[in-house]
């Protein structure tokens, strides 16, 4: 499910472009329908159609061209971004690991998936969490889905640009450190990756969100909801 960008992070913006290139190559159409699925059966839930929403490393964009929001905005530094983002989606290309360009208490929802695991360190992972708190507005929700090194410690390292290994747990302790409460926290939810046995047709992945037994089996990606 990986949803990665390239801000604030080693190696390069040129060569992580190359190798999301070659890594989503050939399930772009698949990543696209999978999260036309999410959005319309589970995440649409957190969101209201009015509200103002971040997608925070939004990498080829395919969560936040689908959802539905009053304001759309995309944050990453990865110049695909640009190209992939809908009509209405407002690109904000910079380096993550800086301030943000985006006011303060203007943001009800802020979404990452598959992200926190490019940063660089735990210092630039509580930058972000401190920049998402500062954008939220009271009361506002960050949604964070990434693979849970719990349970995908064998295959987690396979990506060369993953750094910073994380689990439902530590990052609840990260989000709590920064002033955020945990609302729900998922240890194992989506399968590890698009490809395989992840479930690709509407009906299949709405069938998958619905039998939560399932995720005890195929699931190893936390969500963390929490709320400033």
């Amino acid at each position: 499910m990986t949803n990665a960008d390239s801000a604030g992070q080693t190696p390069g913006t040129l060569e992580l472009n190359e190798i999301y290139a070659r890594r989503f190559a050939r399930s772009r159409q698949r990543r696209g329908e999978v999260w036309v699925a999410l959005n319309r059966f589970f995440f649409q839930k957190w969101v209201n159609p009015n509200d103002t929403v971040l997608d925070l490393g939004a990498g080829y964009c395919e969560f936040i061209n689908t959802v539905q929001a009053g304001v759309k905005l995309a944050l990453d530094l990865n110049p695909a971004t640009s190209n992939c983002a809908a009509q209405g989606v407002r690109v904000i290309s910079q380096d993550v690991a800086q301030p943000w360009d985006i006011p303060s208490a203007s943001v009800n929802v802020v979404f990452t998936s598959n992200f926190f695991e490019h940063l660089g360190s735990k210092e630039q992972l509580s930058h972000c969490l401190r920049e998402a708190k500062r954008v939220l507005v009271p009361g506002g929700r960050l949604l964070a889905l990434g693979p849970n090194i719990r349970f995908a410690f064998s295959e987690y390292w396979d990506f060369f640009d993953h750094y910073l290994p994380l689990s439902d747990r530590s990052l609840v302790e990260a989000l709590e450190v920064n002033g955020f409460k945990p609302l729900v926290v998922i240890p194992r939810f989506l399968p590890y990756t698009m490809e395989g046995r992840v479930p690709s047709h509407p009906f299949l992945v709405r069938l998958y969100l619905a039998m939560p037994i399932a995720w005890r089996i195929l699931g190893k990606q936390f969500l963390v909801i929490a709320a400033k």
